[in-house]
């Protein structure tokens, strides 16, 4: 169990750190209604993303792609990205470095 408090994060999305050190953290978000948004950000570290349920649709730069159960890819350094949930369900991403900003 984390001992990290669930956070909302927008409309029918939260995270939840699960694992942190100085160079690598591993965060849950989970969408819980069709049309949640991920808004588009960017940040200085690399993003490895893994869906372990439901569907969503992202923008990596100026490409889109759908991603569903099973699927995984990394989000460069600065890179803006963003998704829409199609399917409630759960992703977890890893952060290099950490992400002080969520602690």
């Amino acid at each position: 169990m984390s001992e990290f408090p669930i956070v909302p994060t927008g409309e029918h999305v939260t995270r939840q750190v699960l694992a942190d050190h100085p160079d690598l953290m591993v965060v849950a978000f989970r969408f819980q209604a069709v049309g949640a948004i991920g808004s588009l950000h960017s940040h200085r570290h690399v993003q490895s993303t893994f869906v372990q349920s439901g569907r969503f649709r992202f923008t990596l730069g100026d490409q889109e792609h759908e991603y569903g159960p099973g699927d995984s890819f990394v989000v460069p350094s600065g890179q803006t990205h963003g998704c829409t949930c199609l399917e409630p369900g759960k992703m977890v991403d890893c952060f290099t470095p950490r992400r002080d900003d969520f602690l």
